[in-house]
């Protein structure tokens, strides 16, 4: 969430950034510093309740020594009256905090001055493209019909044991999934990032910690007996594992990569956009998770940004980067971009990766933070990334290596596969 500090320093700038997003920000904003100077007067008043009161017993207990004990009972009813007003201070001083935090998790990050202005996808800018269209056939198959014809997934099976949205992978393409799975670990623990196996299942904190609560609470599955959301993405218990952590200089950056399944509700869709592999509510997805000094985020950024490229690089797929503009980002995002493949098959692009900065916003609702040279305690910026989401990346690759012999495998995929086409 956004720092008492940041607004109370710049508010009209705040407000200025969160119209990017399209966010109204005038009114939270201004009830936010209202707020905080009932807060900070509050505190005033508790804290000069708290030296009188201090004052007081030392009189008490100088007119205990001095034999003035009619003194000393009256004093303490004195204390006693200044008590009840203290905890009365206290009180509305707990409950004025609690407003102040209630409000600023409902504020989203601002969007840092690269993010573009528009409101949808279509104001989203294209940064770079590259890979080689594929030429297919006018009969060529779209990966829902590959996917019966050479048995992979049934969808209808999936539907049967859960629901739609929960496919079945089968024989080649249970290995294939699992190809891509091996090799994006492998990749990312080649670029330095290291491995962690997550809990599928987080606490409401450790929603609240990356933003996915309140924001997202009905796009996540929720084990109402146990108060416990199953993770949208590993990105949750990643990042998570550094709240209410102080970090040392040396100890930066933290790279992590970490396979899961990921579940998603994804209320409301419908239509040919989710048909197949296109949107799911259970899929597998390998993130990389990196928490940074402020001064060096963007620069990691860039790193993350190429990390994915590579892979799309070596899997062949054609691909763009696209800068999202402000009405397209997340709540929690200070900026995003999105890479897409294409699908030629259905003739549409995919998106596959999100690669994200938050810069403190994160950091400051899971209190995630390092000292510097000079011992001073300051947040922490984290980012994120797809590399990769499974579901469009096999959709891809089955539509855009299908020839009238079979689906030929990627190269950087056989050594995992064992074989070099499904047929």
């Amino acid at each position: 969430m956004l720092t008492l500090q940041q607004i109370k320093a710049d508010p009209r700038y705040i407000i200025e950034r969160l119209a990017v997003k399209g966010f109204q920000g005038e009114k939270p904003i201004a009830r936010v510093i209202a707020l905080d100077d009932l807060r900070r007067e509050l505190q005033l008043k508790n804290d000069n309740a708290a030296a009188e009161l201090n004052k007081m017993a030392a009189s008490i207990g100088k007119a205990m020594k001095e034999g003035r004990k009619d003194d000393a009972e009256k004093a303490k009813e004195g204390v006693a009256i200044l008590k009840e007003e203290q905890k009365a201070y206290a009180e509305e001083l707990a409950r004025t905090e609690k407003e102040i935090e209630t409000e600023l998790l409902n504020i989203p990050n601002i969007p840092c001055e690269a993010v573009p202005h528009g409101m949808t996808a279509e104001d989203n800018v294209v940064e770079l493209t590259g890979g080689n269209m594929p030429e297919l056939p006018e009969d060529a198959l779209p990966h829902w019909d590959l996917a019966k014809k050479y048995n992979l997934i049934n969808f209808d099976l999936g539907v049967k044991i859960t629901g739609a949205g929960f496919p079945v992978y089968l024989g080649k393409g249970a290995k294939l999934q699992r190809a891509l799975i091996q090799f994006f670990l492998d990749e990312a623990s080649a670029a330095g990032y290291l491995e962690v196996q997550p809990p599928y299942v987080v606490n409401e904190a450790s929603g609240y910690g990356t933003g996915q609560l309140p924001d997202k609470e009905g796009q996540m599955y929720h084990v109402n007996l146990d108060n416990l959301y199953l993770i949208p993405t590993a990105e949750v218990p990643v990042t998570n594992l550094y709240r209410d952590v102080i970090l040392t200089p040396d100890q930066l950056p933290i790279k992590n990569c970490a396979y899961s399944a990921c579940f998603r509700r994804e209320a409301g869709s419908y239509g040919k956009d989710v048909r197949g592999l296109n949107r799911l509510h259970q899929f597998d997805k390998v993130e990389i998770v990196r928490i940074e000094k402020p001064e060096d985020s963007y620069a990691a950024l860039e790193e993350m940004k190429a990390h994915v490229q590579g892979l799309l690089e070596k899997l062949g797929l054609p691909w763009h980067i696209l800068r999202l503009c402000g009405g397209d980002m997340s709540f929690t995002s200070a900026i995003t971009f999105d890479f897409e493949v294409y699908s030629a098959a259905q003739k549409r692009w995919l998106e596959v990766s999100s690669v994200s900065n938050f810069e403190t916003y994160q950091a400051n609702r899971l209190k995630c933070r390092y000292k510097g040279d000079d011992k001073k305690t300051r947040l922490c910026h984290t980012l994120n990334g797809s590399a990769l989401a499974l579901p469009r990346i096999m959709a891809a690759l089955l539509e855009n290596n299908q020839t009238p012999e079979g689906i030929v495998v990627p190269e950087c995929l056989r050594k995992y596969t064992g074989f070099d086409i499904i047929d």
